[in-house]
């Protein structure tokens, strides 16, 4: 039973802890910056750290009819890994790749221009021309992808302008329900989170470091190699890993405007988790899948540090 004297000692020991809680905060100035940090790392904890560790313990177990056995085994990375007897994943894995790198170069270099004039050229207004840059925003992601699927289609926008101008005779097959497809759509799709990075990057270059060259005797050309450019790669590497890291796994835009020869990973994952009833192998893909992403987002990045290295 608690006396009446532990009684009246604990509202002091509470009140002593928070006395000792505020004065460790006003010591330790990395208290503080962690309390400020721990909503944000609350949210990471729940919403991304976690379900990444599910998924990679789900991709050690085995599927077996509806159910799941728990045992620890390597079986399905053996499986994806196994090119002699099945390259399917291994081969998806790499058009991915291949393709979100082919759209991520589109991207970039149809952005910068853009970017580039509303940095440079537009002098009013500038609130307008962003506003219609994200205006393609204002719909639904898988509406634009419909959109190109008419475009590109047998009897779409493309052929019957042909056919009607006397151009061609009968309709283009080859524009819808290949990888080219599939890229012009998700170059279309994404070109946005190219363009806003690359121009927030160029609307903070210091004007008079171009005054400057332009008075030691460059030519408009020079001056742009020599100081916009540089000066611009903080916002072209944003936009890079913008587009190429959400372009991999994406799998609306191959199942609509890509065919059987322009599916990606993605599709394969969404197959494994759906009709295939192999989440385990489904989940290993997955991590494979971000394991390369990240290979290559790694050595990317170390490519342009030790550049800019240099130059510096």
């Amino acid at each position: 039973m608690v006396s009446v004297t532990e009684r009246a000692q604990a509202p002091v020991a509470r009140g002593g802890l928070w006395i000792a809680f505020k004065t460790a905060l006003h010591r330790h100035e990395s208290l503080r910056g962690y309390l400020l940090l721990s909503p944000t790392l609350l949210v990471m904890l729940a919403l991304m750290i976690i379900p990444l560790l599910g998924l990679v313990v789900l991709s050690f177990c085995t599927q077996i009819y509806f159910d799941i056995d728990y045992t620890p085994t390597i079986k399905n990375y053996v499986a994806i890994f196994d090119v002699a007897n099945n390259p399917i994943y291994l081969v998806l894995l790499f058009r991915s790749i291949l393709m979100s790198l082919t759209t991520t170069f589109f991207v970039v270099i149809t952005a910068y221009p853009m970017a580039y004039f509303l940095a440079f050229r537009v002098f009013r207004g500038k609130l307008i021309w962003l506003i219609l840059i994200t205006v393609p925003f204002w719909t639904s992601y898988l509406l634009r992808v419909f959109a190109w699927k008419i475009i590109l289609g047998f009897q779409g926008v493309i052929n019957s302008g042909l056919i009607s101008l006397g151009i061609i005779k009968n309709p283009l097959e080859f524009l819808l329900y290949n990888p080219t497809a599939v890229v012009i759509t998700l170059t279309h799709a994404w070109a946005a989170f190219a363009i806003l990075p690359i121009y927030v990057s160029l609307e903070k270059i210091d004007r008079s470091l171009l005054e400057a060259a332009t008075d030691l005797g460059d030519t408009p050309r020079e001056r742009f190699w020599r100081v916009t450019f540089p000066l611009s790669l903080p916002g072209m590497i944003a936009a890079t890993l913008l587009v190429f890291i959400p372009t991999v796994g994406d799998y609306v835009t191959p199942s609509l405007v890509g065919g059987t020869s322009g599916i990606m990973i993605g599709n394969l994952i969404q197959s494994l988790f759906g009709k295939a009833n192999n989440a385990p192998l489904g989940a290993a893909v997955s991590i494979v899948m971000m394991l390369a992403i990240t290979l290559i987002v790694c050595v990317f990045l170390g490519a342009v540090g030790r550049r800019r290295w240099k130059q510096s």
